[in-house]
């Protein structure tokens, strides 16, 4: 019976989904969303902030700050409040209202950076502003997921080594690239010890991080407008792309048999599946992918039928039997995620650090 003092002291490292009967295909998904933050970067988390104690970075009166698009702010968010530290997360639009409202009920400033970059995405702009809110007062931390080597070390240590553990005879794996922390840990793994598994890395349309055009992305999760500055490629075997009617379209499959996950779950799920159906047609390796969230943050837009609507009408027949395509009515009806951002947002296109300071 597990008893714990600490949030970040439960997870569940050992559950697996045989999804054969879903898919049709031979894959295990790792699930890394059950324990109190709901993905796999509370280990990130937990071992960044660690590191800072440790080396004296973080100090009593520290303000911890990062760029994130939801799961590292709510992982951040209660390692922060366990700890009696202070926390401000900087993200985008894209994050989840859901979300939001989480990291804010655990205590944390949530500001909200609508600016785009040149690339069309908001992650140049978030770091900007951090750097800014850095800048304007030294006890603000930036830990910075996107270069900070405690993000691989956490999945080095923890995630590859559990999956080491449950499937000795591992021939492929698929991970999701986004700081691509969860990608580097478990690919060093595996080649410093000169296993010989084929790693796949698993990303979205519109992406930057292995050299993808940039696009306009509405998932928030996976995908960078800026590569990050820990990917290696000379650690990955193959890299898929995955476009986001893809990604919507597994996780409604996956939500149809029992099974509620989120948006980056959805596209590593959907990009593994394709992969493995070109490169092992009707054969049976020992594959796993890594799903590094659940779906309940993702009930106000993937799950929502006039969130879908609104951004892709034409998926809408398919996930909704009996209905037709095209946006949303005009007539009032009740508040889209879209609308519950707006809400939520104090503050956007933040540009004067000294506007927030706390």
């Amino acid at each position: 019976m597990p008893i714990i003092s600490s949030p970040q002291d439960f997870n569940v490292e050992d559950l697996y989904v045989d999804l054969r009967p879903v898919l049709g295909c031979p894959l295990y998904l790792k699930c890394e969303g059950f324990n109190f933050a709901g993905s796999v970067k509370l280990k990130a988390a937990a071992q960044m902030i660690d590191a800072a104690e440790r080396d004296g970075s973080l100090t009593p009166d520290s303000i911890l700050v990062e760029s994130s698009s939801g799961n590292l702010g709510v992982a951040l968010s209660i390692i922060a409040a366990a700890r009696g530290r202070r926390f401000v997360c900087v993200t985008d639009p894209r994050c989840n209202p859901a979300t939001m409202r989480l990291m804010r009920a655990l205590g944390a400033e949530v500001r909200i950076v609508s600016r785009t970059d040149a690339a069309g995405g908001y992650l140049e702009s978030r770091i900007s502003y951090v750097r800014e809110l850095c800048a304007s007062d030294d006890r603000y931390l930036w830990l910075n997921q996107y270069a900070n080597p405690n993000n691989w070390l956490a999945h080095y240590h923890g995630t590859a080594p559990a999956i080491d553990r449950g499937f000795p005879g591992l021939e492929v794996l698929f991970v999701g690239a986004g700081t691509t922390g969860t990608l580097m840990g478990c690919a060093r793994y595996f080649r410093e010890r000169r296993r010989p598994v084929t790693i796949v890395a698993v990303d979205a349309v519109g992406s930057v991080t292995f050299g993808g055009v940039p696009e306009r992305r509405l998932v928030p999760g996976l995908g960078t407008s800026s590569r990050p500055a820990l990917v290696d490629e000379s650690y990955v075997d193959d890299v898929v792309h995955v476009a986001e009617s893809a990604t919507i379209r597994t996780v409604h499959r996956l939500s149809a048999h029992g099974f509620l996950f989120g948006g980056s779950t959805g596209t590593v799920v959907s990009g593994a599946e394709r992969w493995l159906a070109a490169k092992y047609p009707g054969a049976d390796p020992v594959a796993v992918a890594i799903a590094p969230d659940l779906g309940e943050r993702y009930l106000d837009s993937l799950y929502e039928e006039r969130w879908l609507r609104r951004h892709f009408p034409d998926l809408v027949p398919d996930l909704f039997p009996g209905t037709a395509p095209g946006p949303p009515a005009d007539a009032p009806a009740e508040a889209t995620a879209d609308d519950a951002a707006r809400d939520l947002t104090a503050v956007t296109d933040l540009t004067d650090p000294r506007r927030s300071r706390t």
